[in-house]
């Protein structure tokens, strides 16, 4: 697949994820009538269908990142090149303030502004390493390429939830979340620890994943289920045709 197709998949799932996100935290927030539970489970259950459909339609062209922790970690793993992993970073970046600004502009709102939400300290940033590294994980330990899409919506969607940072768990959306003053927003002074936080936990998923998913480890389970199907008697008779 060209760069230039990869690249357009990327920019344009990160732009419906960023306005979904903001899009849908803005109507929630009207629509709930002052209830905080309410309005982030609707924002939760768009974030979580709209994930799904982006990465089950866009995931065949660019592998459907939409998130430059995961592209960092792909070229680490040198699944990814590094000047692809920052072409990408840059359009998902890029996407998603584009898409904070088309929220905005469909719900008659400012199209720039500057988030007064005050999302920090060490729960907050806690929570961002536990919810990146939880998404990375899922991103790098899936065996079939039909279960990203639902896997990593259902990680987010309940990170949402389990989460003091209502898990945003990428870069790219963190930025654009500090340029919406809405219910979704984060003060752009906040954005610097999350990303931090994000990265750790991206790097983190990364150490685990080499340990936990290695193909050693598969090889050795393998053979300890064959060894105990043979069972005590072949064993013997092994050990004796051999003696």
């Amino acid at each position: 697949m060209s760069l230039s197709r990869r690249l357009a998949a990327e920019g344009m799932g990160s732009l419906l994820l960023a306005t979904t996100v903001v899009g849908s935290g803005v109507m929630a927030e009207r629509l709930a009538g002052g209830n905080a539970a309410i309005a982030l489970l609707a924002n939760t259950a768009a974030t979580v269908a709209v994930l799904a459909t982006l990465i089950a339609l866009l995931a065949r062209v660019s592998q459907a990142h939409f998130n430059p922790a995961v592209s960092l970690v792909e070229a680490l793993r040198g699944s990814l090149s590094w000047a692809d992993a920052c072409a990408y970073a840059i359009v998902q970046i890029l996407g998603c303030c584009l898409g904070a600004i088309l929220a905005h502009a469909m719900f008659d709102l400012p199209w720039l502004q500057s988030s007064a939400h005050v999302r920090t300290g060490p729960s907050q940033w806690l929570a961002e390493v536990v919810a990146t590294f939880g998404l990375v994980l899922v991103v790098l330990g899936h065996q079939r390429p039909q279960d990203a899409a639902w896997m990593v919506a259902a990680w987010i969607g309940s990170a949402y939830w389990f989460t003091a940072s209502t898990s945003f768990a990428n870069p790219a959306i963190t930025i654009a979340r500090s340029l919406s003053n809405t219910f979704s927003g984060i003060r752009p002074e906040d954005v610097p620890g999350f990303i931090i936080a994000q990265l750790a936990g991206a790097l983190l998923a990364l150490l685990a994943a080499r340990w936990l998913f290695r193909p050693q480890a598969a090889t050795t389970i393998e053979g300890s289920a064959i060894g105990s199907s043979v069972g005590p008697s072949q064993n013997l008779e092994s050990r004796a045709d051999h003696g």
